[in-house]
């Protein structure tokens, strides 16, 4: 079982979150869905609550990566965001969500075969920082609990 205060890199990249983006609708402000299909090349908003529905084409580059987070074809404000100090916390959806809380909540972090390219690299210094480390974890519960 793993050290719940030990964190490992996955040298994840901040574009592995990008397909499944909750937002908040911009017809009812409640929580909706942005998505992007790389194989149809489309892009979708859709709310549950609402039901508004929109598709797009997305830009997708010539190796069918996407290029930009689904919640940018929309204009979409992130669901999942909260000031912290002079900063905002946010989150894509629950698996950036849960990346990030078990980094943020660990004590020992390792980092291997560094790229300067993966999402943790890019993180705004006060990620980083075990002075926020109670701080952050308290805005993830509350993000949980939206």
């Amino acid at each position: 079982m793993p050290n719940p205060s030990h964190f490992q890199d996955e040298n994840l990249l901040l574009s592995n979150f990008y397909q499944e983006v909750w937002i908040v609708c911009p017809s009812c402000s409640k929580k909706a869905m942005a998505t992007v299909n790389d194989e149809t090349k489309t892009a979708r908003m859709f709310c549950t609550h609402c039901g508004l529905n929109k598709e797009t084409a997305a830009a997708i580059d010539k190796n069918a990566t996407i290029e930009m987070p689904a919640n940018q074809y929309f204009q979409a404000e992130l669901w999942l965001q909260i000031p912290f100090k002079n900063e905002v916390f946010w989150v894509y959806n629950d698996k950036h969500m849960a990346y990030l809380e078990r980094y943020i909540s660990a004590t020992i972090r390792e980092h291997k075969d560094r790229t300067h390219f993966t999402l943790l690299e890019k993180l705004p210094k006060f990620y980083h920082e075990a002075k926020n480390r109670e701080g952050l974890m308290k805005i993830i519960v509350k993000l949980k609990c939206k």
